[in-house]
């Protein structure tokens, strides 16, 4: 939990304030002066490491030109033994700081102490947070939105834990309402078409009309024979139903798990249903006086609790009329729940029942229109939605091939599925490409997913893993031991690509941040990239082998490294590092 950059930048406000307190004590700036400051990272850094905007910001208060205020603070500072070896004025009055080997060494050291926990830290610590991601409906096999959202929900649940989260992945399986009656309905006409013949028996209009539907048919009618031709519907719909989820549900588990995704549990809808858990969750919106009854109806003021919520946030009237707010019905007229009111219910189990602090869900941005009103619900039940409850939304994939949209797979002619993208590219690829920023839309090169160069991002930070495991494997045969980082000797890792490297190895620990903090995991992936180039051009620049024993220790040191924190983003990510290629 070692964040190298983190205290550099809090060490220049130590040294810039312990620098006016004694030019205040001199006499040769204001006492008493409250600044706020900030410290950053230069975009070049041939002006230095770190920079403050101390002067700029005392400048008014202080009735001074900010280069002199710099001036003096450069005057009063005390470096030594600090993480900086020197301090200079630039621009209108930055003070910038260039590091020391002291910093240089202590990166080393926080890589070698903490390892594979290396990058870690505690920002969500005692927070127990869900992630809900995937959820696909069980009525057909998944689809490159699943695909995406698997990547970007596994892997953000990985990013929250290594921030210190305890962390639950959670499926949540629709196996009730509308759409199962329809998954039913699609497959009993499939079955009674294999009985009665196609044209006997006419196929409902708003039904699944996929190969899959008439496969599950075929197995039911080879299980089963034509015993449930003559039983009345609502039997033969949940027969069949319960017949189809029992076989789609374990391929879907199995197609997550070969990707490489594994829930701690399969959540589903029905278990809320059968419980009483739906109604008692609608009684207690009624109670709370925000429903009425209409056309036979149960209806949830929605409109009026998101006026209330939108009001609270300051949006004007005028604001809130174009919003053209609208309610939602719970309990239909012939008295069976609405899914609005089951995912009411089920995020209420989420925080009342199991005690969640914060859940996250990660859908896709059709769903946009959902995300104010399931808030407010949950607002209405005292539970603090707005707050409590965050959405990834994440936009469409594209397929590409050679330039050109793909829609259906070659192999079986048929909408590409889960399963048929992982037959043609390597999980690896997948996990990567799908792991791209969550409200950009993407299109996935199925093309370059497979290539073997560095024009492939996987394939250039996996090699740079691969290349550091068989260099060092090589040395180790030949006698050379990576040493303790307080025995290697910083002057002889001074130059510029060695420097820039350990730099690289210290963002770590603020990408993993970053990327906790915004909920988007593509940091990781695009600091890898950067990772592996600043050590392929270490390796280009800085030979190892053969070299004087003390310069050979001290560049191993910083391959060993760079190998440490190669492999802790690619495990964040659920990529494979390997060691040979």
């Amino acid at each position: 939990m070692i964040n190298m950059i983190q205290k550099a930048k809090d060490q220049v406000l130590r040294l810039t304030a312990a620098a006016y307190e004694a030019a205040a004590a001199a006499g040769t700036l204001p006492a008493g002066v409250a600044v706020k400051a900030n410290v950053e990272i230069p975009k070049d850094v041939s002006n230095g490491d770190y920079t403050t905007t101390f002067a700029l910001a005392a400048a008014k208060a202080m009735k001074k030109n900010p280069r002199e205020i710099a001036g003096i603070l450069q005057e009063n500072l005390k470096l030594e033994g600090t993480y900086f070896a020197s301090a200079e004025i630039a621009g209108p009055g930055f003070l910038n700081f260039r590091l020391s080997p002291l910093w240089y060494r202590e990166v080393l050291e926080a890589v070698e102490a903490e390892g594979s926990a290396y990058g870690t830290n505690d920002a969500l610590a005692g927070q127990k947070v869900m992630v809900e991601f995937v959820s696909a409906n069980p009525t057909g096999p998944m689809h490159m939105g699943n695909a995406r959202g698997g990547v970007l929900g596994d892997t953000l649940a990985s990013v929250l834990a290594a921030c210190g989260a305890n962390v639950w992945r959670e499926f949540y399986v629709n196996d009730a309402g509308n759409q199962i009656e329809k998954f039913a309905a699609s497959l009993e006409a499939r079955y009674l078409q294999i009985l009665l013949g196609e044209d006997a028996v006419p196929f409902p209009e708003d039904g699944y009309h996929g190969d899959d539907i008439k496969e599950l048919a075929q197995a039911f009618y080879a299980e089963h024979g034509d015993s449930y031709r003559d039983v009345p519907t609502a039997e033969r719909h949940e027969v069949l139903a319960k017949f189809g989820l029992e076989r789609n549900i374990p391929k879907m588990q199995a197609d997550l798990r070969r990707y490489k995704i594994e829930y701690d549990q399969w959540f589903f809808e029905s278990t809320l249903h059968e419980s009483g858990y739906v109604a008692e969750t609608v009684e207690k919106l009624v109670e709370a006086g925000y429903t009425y009854e209409k056309d036979g109806a149960l209806w949830l003021a929605t409109s009026r609790i998101l006026e209330e919520n939108y009001r609270k946030a300051g949006k004007s009237d005028k604001e809130i009329a174009k919003l053209d707010l609208k309610d939602d019905v719970l309990r239909r007229a012939n008295g069976f729940y609405t899914y609005f009111a089951a995912d009411i219910a089920y995020h209420r189990n989420k925080f009342e029942k199991r005690g969640f602090d914060r859940v996250i869900n990660v859908w896709g941005a059709d769903h946009h229109g959902h995300v104010a009103r399931l808030k407010g619900a949950l607002d209405a039940l005292g539970l603090d939605g707005t707050h409590r409850l965050d959405i990834v939304l994440m936009q469409l994939v594209k397929l590409m091939r050679d330039g050109e949209l793909v829609r259906m797979s070659k192999r079986t002619g048929k909408a590409i599925s889960l399963s048929d993208l992982l037959d043609e590219v390597p999980v690896d690829a997948a996990r990567w490409f799908f792991n791209g920023k969550p409200d950009s839309p993407m299109d996935f090169d199925l093309g370059l997913a497979v290539r073997e160069d560095s024009e492939n991002p996987v394939y250039y930070v996996q090699y740079a893993h691969a290349r550091l495991c068989s260099l060092m494997k090589n040395l180790e045969a030949e006698g050379d031991t990576v040493p303790a980082a307080q025995d290697v000797d910083m002057a002889l890792v001074a130059g510029e690509a060695e420097t820039n490297l350990i730099k690289q190895l210290a963002a770590y620990c603020e990408e993993v941040r970053m990327a906790g903090r915004d909920y988007d995991p593509s940091h990781i992936n695009r600091y890898l990239v950067e990772l592996a180039g600043a050590f392929h051009k270490f390796y280009t620049v800085c030979r190892i082998k053969g070299e004087e024993s003390h310069l050979l220790a001290a560049r191993l040191k910083l391959a060993a490294s760079a190998r440490t924190v190669l492999k802790n983003g690619m495990d964040l990510l659920g990529v494979t590092a390997p060691e040979k290629m």
